[in-house]
């Protein structure tokens, strides 16, 4: 019976029985839910499909196929190794949160329909603000609170992509969507949030880096790469992801070096790393999209360990701002060994995971000719290992010594990071494995002579750049300081103009009424004729399009208020 089931649902179940549970069955059952649902995985062939009617539409529950069980097989690999780093997290509302979050992704990527998507997607997005409020701390409920009206609004597009798509084609169906029409468009952007698209990005950056130790952890897996699968799904080969994604490549480094928290900087480089994807998307060739698959995969992996080594470090030492670091090597040495694998697979060292992927984006976009894409690539290859593969161990557990002497990171997050270090490892030297089970047939070898020696001689150049800047002064030092990105344009002018245009309505309504007493009411009765008989709102409405105006009420009211 259970083999029926979609996957998901297993985590999601989990979740909400956790907090009914004993304390002492809490923990091995969050470990004991993706378990049973990666081997539910395996079981499951390509092609098979589980459709329900509900709404008066036929519902595709679960739609397997090569493309959907990679994303499953990743996803519960990650549910897996949060469940053990996350082992003594037993109280509050942060350990069944991540599990329904990470099953309603999971069942996000099995939808074989838009409506089934959108309330996977939807459930998602709120789950994960419960991550992020975990916490418990006043500027982690403020970001939580913006997160979820910013991925609430996504879902919001979704939707009403999903009721254009189905006016347009009279289906419902998720495969190839394109924009050829405006319900395409809407559901792109509804991606867009989703894989914090340029000055779509602020939400990771302002989210991510205020839950806990362990709940940052399980967010770096799942929201970002949802949205890469349903891009993966609905628009391969559109060419302005192309440009897109090639952004995203490159302005996230110029931040990331500048900042002082490390978590943030990872936060960056999780930009960074998606611009590599959304190109590969873009290109639409079987290089390309296999090469984005398999970068999701990776990075699921090793950003997963580089913030579960973050998130030692704050555990044991309290911070995780460059400037109050340094020296931890003696305190953290098995931590510092498994940060160092994953500043080594994201920075794709040949025998790490990074090197087998990133470069099948890289290769594909010079076979289409894309000499500028392939450039900028490189460049942000060179900046990665820069701010995520030098930066983040150096300023951690080298640098100067900061005096701080701390425990290891306790046992069952030391093996968790040995898992995630071990797999980053093994598709570094194994690559076969991961490009077996990839949704088109791949054609590519990595280790070669000239690839090798390209990507090491970049990997050296761009170490000994930043020595040089290191020691000539001109790399920016670790300073505390609140780094000004997009988000300042909505979170300052932008609030004070919402409020503004609030206090002009106000205004207007008084003199109205003003004018209305001392016309003795003639005035104020004919305004509220001609709203009755006029009026948008005082219409007779659907409930559904009454319900759409509360949310969208609802939306603008947390956008201001929260921003």
């Amino acid at each position: 019976m259970i083999a029926e089931l979609p996957a998901g649902l297993i985590l999601i179940a989990a979740g909400l029985a956790l907090p009914l549970l004993p304390r002492a069955a809490r923990a091995p059952l969050a470990l004991a839910a993706p378990a049973l649902a990666f081997a539910q995985l395996l079981g499951m062939a390509p092609g098979y499909r589980l459709e329900a009617e509900a709404f008066g539409f036929v519902l595709t529950l679960v739609r397997a196929d090569r493309l959907s069980l990679v994303f499953g097989y990743i996803f519960t690999i990650a549910a897996l190794l949060n469940a053990i780093f996350a082992w003594q997290v037993r109280d509050g509302p942060e350990q069944p949160a991540a599990l329904v979050y990470a099953g309603s992704a999971l069942a996000a990527v099995f939808a074989g329909d838009l409506l089934t998507l959108f309330v996977f997607w939807e459930l998602s997005a709120v789950a994960s603000a419960l991550v992020i409020w975990a916490r418990g701390t006043q500027r982690a409920y403020r970001a939580g609170m913006r997160y979820m009206a910013i991925q609430l609004g996504s879902g919001m597009l979704l939707a009403a992509g999903a009721a254009l798509r189905y006016a347009e084609t009279g289906s419902l169906a998720f495969d190839f969507i394109g924009l050829a029409s405006p319900g395409g468009v809407l559901i792109l952007a509804a991606c867009g949030v989703k894989c914090a698209f340029p000055l779509l990005h602020n939400w990771l950056q302002d989210a991510y880096p205020e839950a806990s130790a362990t709940g940052t952890v399980v967010l770096s897996a799942f929201t970002t790469k949802l949205g890469i699968y349903a891009l993966a799904r609905g628009f391969p080969g559109t060419e302005a992801l192309i440009w897109i994604g090639t952004a995203m490549t490159a302005f996230p480094i110029f931040y990331a070096v500048i900042e002082n928290d490390l978590r943030r900087v990872l936060a960056y480089s999780v930009n960074n790393q998606l611009g590599f994807m959304v190109v590969g998307i873009g290109l639409g060739t079987d290089l390309g999209l296999n090469g984005a698959i398999a970068h999701a995969f990776a990075d699921i992996l090793f950003k997963a360990l580089l913030f579960m080594s973050m998130g030692a470090v704050l555990l044991r030492a309290g911070s995780v701002n460059g400037t109050d670091l340094g020296g931890l090597h003696k305190s953290m040495p098995l931590t510092t060994g498994f940060c160092i694998v994953g500043a080594a697979s994201i920075s794709a060292f040949p025998l790490f995971s990074g090197f087998v992927t990133k470069s099948m984006i890289i290769v594909s976009a010079a076979q289409q000719g894309h000499e500028g894409v392939w450039l900028v690539l490189l460049f942000a290859s060179a900046g990665v290992f820069h701010h995520a593969g030098i930066k983040i161990p150096f300023f951690a557990f080298f640098a100067h010594d900061s005096g701080i002497r701390c425990q290891e990171a306790p046992a069952h997050m030391l093996v968790a990071m040995a898992l995630a270090a071990a797999l980053c490892i093994g598709i570094g030297i194994f690559p076969e494995a991961l490009y077996a089970i990839l949704p088109r047939p791949v054609e590519y070898v990595p280790y070669t002579a000239s690839h090798v020696l390209s990507q090491l001689q970049l990997l050296v150049f761009s170490a000994l750049a930043f020595s040089w800047l290191m020691r000539s002064g001109i790399y920016p030092s670790e300073m505390r300081s609140v780094n000004l990105d997009f988000d300042w344009l909505y979170r300052g002018p932008g609030k004070r103009l919402a409020l503004g245009a609030l206090d002009a309505l106000a205004m207007l309504r008084r003199t109205l009424d003003q004018a209305a007493h001392r016309a003795g009411g003639g005035i104020g009765n004919w305004v509220r004729l001609h709203h009755a008989a006029q009026g948008v709102l005082a219409r007779t409405w659907s409930t559904g399009g009454m319900a759409l105006w509360v949310a969208l009420m609802l939306g603008a009211y947390l956008l201001v208020y929260y921003l």
